[in-house]
């Protein structure tokens, strides 16, 4: 066979399909229901490596609720921040990140430089991993899951139905996984409205994007906003399409 045509062949052979499958990156809000304070909710992932007592601290200390989605490894490497969590039951509700911090996509491929869970059966079992670490470590079933990344495929999001708890969406990225500085994190705080789920992150106790965060809390909390966890009066909602 001609040279030629043989480095076409392997060249096809190693070629990337064509499409990929389309992934979603759900929103979520907060209904309005005519109140007069601006309510948000703050979400903080807690994908792997240590807990940001900074953050942790200030939200006791002010008394400012939050939803703390948990791996399976993050868990086990940090016994005192899970105790301080339980030791708050009021003000943080503890929910689903995953068993292994895989992104809950169905297919392979690479999302933001993690290999996805790549079949719908190994979803599953990053779902249920996760809530089986949060089961034995809190003693209650968790009631929604963000998978890593916070992208899915519409597959993917149907396993997570299916496993009983909801997808967290969210509408506000705060610090843009913990590599946003300091400053431009209280900058994208400052723009919050009424309605928001704020997504940031609560593992990088060595990066400034925590003092960020902790300031812009407390800046909206002078502002007047109240902060709830989610599944907590008023109801959530996905966001509308974009131009409706």
């Amino acid at each position: 066979m001609n040279r030629f045509v043989c480095l076409g062949l392997l060249a096809l052979a190693c070629a990337p399909p064509a499409t990929a499958a389309p992934l979603r990156e759900p929103h979520l809000t907060i209904h309005p229901v005519g109140r007069q304070q601006p309510h948000v909710a703050l979400t903080l992932d807690a994908c792997s490596g240590k807990a940001d007592t900074r953050i942790l601290d200030a939200l006791i200390e002010n008394r400012i609720p939050a939803t703390i989605f948990v791996t399976a490894p993050w868990l086990k490497r940090n016994g005192p921040a899970l105790q301080t969590l339980l030791a708050h039951p009021d003000l943080f509700q503890i929910e689903n990140h995953g068993g292994r911090h895989l992104p809950a996509v169905d297919v392979p491929m690479i999302v933001f430089g993690l290999a996805a869970a790549g079949t719908p059966q190994a979803v599953k079992t990053e779902i249920a991993s996760g809530a089986e670490a949060i089961l034995a470590a809190t003693k209650h079933r968790p009631h929604w899951y963000r998978g890593a990344t916070g992208k899915y495929t519409s597959s993917a999001m149907r396993l997570v139905a299916q496993a009983g708890e909801a997808v967290a969406g969210y509408s506000l990225i705060a610090d843009d996984g913990a590599r946003l500085s300091r400053h431009a994190v209280t900058v994208r705080l400052s723009k919050a409205r009424d309605g928001d789920v704020i997504i940031a992150h609560v593992n990088h106790p060595e990066k400034p994007a925590g003092l960020g965060l902790v300031e812009g809390i407390l800046a909206l909390k002078a502002r007047g906003f109240v902060f709830v966890k989610l599944g907590e009066p008023p109801a959530h909602r996905p966001a509308p399409p974009p131009g409706t």
